[in-house]
């Protein structure tokens, strides 16, 4: 039997959406140790699951263990890896569709298990596109190998294409920057009480609208942002620009996004944004993904401040939600 286990991720946006430029995305985001999905395995000669009934996400978001898509990553991962197959058993979930990387944590931490359940030794980068993930973005990919602020090479703009590619025709993105963060860092996570992001075919229709009218000149500042500000302050361990870069970052994206999900921020998250980047404690605050969670960075000395803030910040924002707080992931999955 053996257990694996991975923090969630933020997503701070991509590097490009032009097709006027040589790379497409190149995904820029960061690990957290919490919260994280858990999966158990044993082997057996066929594919099942089933969920602890604890097996709730820790902040928000659906209360269900999604068992279909566990049955999916497991067939897949049984597939590729050439074995009889598992039982797996789903013990902590994530938020499902919220911006935190359920699905890529999920997809390989049930890959891994089942893996290693059969003596077999896992290769995530290798089999991710297999399970349907790294299409776009190799952040989730990334941190679930090493954890830390994770960079990506994206993908080449030549093999875009109007029609989503099929599961497996892609390679995932290798990682051109890791930077392990400070460990007395805190990522402050509100995720309102409002509909999921998107994700499935809703997600690739709108990321390839985006593609195909996003301004190459949006992409210019965001390399300078990177280049300039966030990879010098990860390597320097310098809170207040690793701050600004974060925040630069996620409203030169969100300009991209602006007209699929109705401003730079989709509602109500640019108010929640708004009210909590007014707080001394917090900086750098944006959107993960496709929303709605929120984040901010803030250190172990103001954390309770930055948490009352983000409630403050629901509460103004007239929703309810949940606020968790968390330090950077320094390690990738661990399997026991």
């Amino acid at each position: 039997m053996v257990t694996v286990s991975a923090g969630a991720r933020l997503h701070f946006g991509f590097q490009n959406l032009s097709l006027a430029h040589d790379r497409l995305y190149g995904g820029v985001g960061v690990g957290l140790a919490e919260p994280r999905v858990q999966v158990r395995a044993e082997p057996v000669d066929a594919v099942a699951v089933d969920a602890a009934a604890d097996a709730m996400p820790a902040v928000g978001g659906d209360e269900r263990a999604d068992l279909d898509a566990t049955r999916r990553f497991a067939d897949r991962a049984a597939s590729v890896l050439g074995v009889d197959g598992a039982h797996v058993t789903v013990e902590r979930a994530l938020p499902r569709h919220v911006g935190l990387g359920s699905g890529t944590q999920l997809a390989l931490a049930t890959y891994a298990a089942v893996a290693r359940a059969n003596d077999r030794e896992p290769r995530p980068r290798e089999h991710a596109p297999a399970l349907g993930r790294g299409g776009r973005s190799g952040v989730g990919v990334g941190t679930f190998e090493a954890g830390g602020f994770v960079v990506d090479a994206g993908h080449p703009t030549a093999r875009f294409t109007t029609d989503e590619p099929a599961r497996g025709e892609w390679e995932t993105p290798p990682v051109v920057a890791r930077h392990d963060l400070p460990a007395d860092w805190r990522f402050v996570v509100a995720v309102p009480d409002v509909d999921a992001g998107r994700s499935g075919e809703s997600e690739a229709q709108s990321m390839r609208t985006v593609v195909e009218h996003a301004d190459g000149g949006v992409a210019d500042a965001v390399a300078g942002t990177l280049t300039r500000t966030l990879l010098p302050a990860a390597a320097t361990n310098d809170h207040a620009r690793f701050a600004d870069g974060m925040a630069e970052l996620g409203r030169l994206n969100g300009a991209w996004y602006a007209d699929e999900q109705g401003g730079v921020f989709r509602p109500p998250v640019g108010e929640i944004v708004d009210s909590l980047a007014r707080s001394d404690a917090v900086g750098g605050v944006g959107q993960s993904s496709w929303g709605p969670a929120v984040y901010g960075l803030s250190d172990e000395s103001r954390v309770d401040d930055a948490i009352d803030a983000a409630r403050d910040a629901l509460d103004a924002a007239g929703v309810d939600g949940n606020v968790l707080a968390t330090a950077p992931a320094t390690t990738g999955a661990d399997v026991e």
